[in-house]
């Protein structure tokens, strides 16, 4: 494990910090396959009651790494792939706390979330048309699912900027506290949580997952359809191209 990812277990709860703070928590390739290879591990160590994610300094975290643009590995899978794969079969609470810039894939895996707390100063995005690219880790699905068709269709399509409040209100987010506190209370939470019955509570989580397993898998699958067609086609390349010379980008 690179220092990429930080982890600590406290009373039960593990910590997880993604430090990559310079750019706002971005995940590069070797980043997407730790946080899988975590989470597998955490499934499996008794020690781990509950599991609290959030960001090093300010920011949540700003999504792929653009300058790391993922490749496809030898089993011709995306290395977040691996990601979404871990996060579906996590079957232990897992809570998040983010606060500053938390876009695209660092928006997305909030969705995965059993609890979200968010920070004052949250900007949450889900940039994916303004990029030309589909959406990922199940949100086209997770997003209606958890708030509703048409404002998961305002989020997706227009790719606005939410703040704090907009996410509470909306329901992607629990509760909202000031940057602060924000840590501090996800960890007495997640503490208090752990101090239950760790079965009950893993028997709970499939329970609730149970009815959202296939429909998460079925999006994973559409999307990873979307991703591959529109991935470094003239639209993907077009944003791209926009966003580093720093002017709209022209379609068609």
């Amino acid at each position: 494990m690179s220092d990429a990812l930080l982890q600590q277990i406290n009373d039960g709860v593990l910590l997880v910090t993604f430090n990559n703070a310079k750019k706002k928590n971005a995940f590069n390739t070797a980043a997407w396959l730790e946080l899988a290879d975590l989470l597998n591990a955490a499934k499996h160590n008794e020690a781990v009651r509950a599991v609290v994610m959030t960001g090093a300094g300010h920011d949540f975290s700003s999504g792929q790494d653009l300058s790391d643009f993922p490749v496809k590995d030898a089993r011709g899978r995306l290395p977040y792939r691996y990601t979404e794969q871990a996060f579906l079969e996590f079957d232990k609470p897992l809570l998040m706390c983010a606060k500053g810039i938390t876009v695209g894939g660092g928006g997305t895996i909030l969705f995965h979330a059993d609890i979200v707390y968010v920070g004052e100063s949250l900007r949450f995005r889900l940039p994916f048309a303004a990029l030309g690219l589909a959406p990922e880790f199940g949100s086209s699905y997770l997003l209606q699912a958890n708030i509703g068709a048409q404002r998961a269709a305002d989020i997706l399509y227009s790719a606005d900027w939410l703040n704090a409040d907009q996410a509470l209100e909306f329901g992607i987010a629990a509760r909202k506290f000031s940057d602060a506190e924000l840590l501090e209370k996800t960890l007495e939470k997640a503490k208090a949580i752990a101090q239950l019955a760790p079965n009950a509570l893993r028997e709970s989580k499939r329970c609730l997952k149970q009815a959202q397993q296939q429909a998460i898998e079925a999006a994973y699958n559409r999307e990873g359809e979307a991703m591959d067609r529109l991935a470094g086609a003239a639209e993907n390349t077009e944003a791209i191209t926009a966003f580093i010379e720093k002017r709209a980008p022209k379609w068609g």
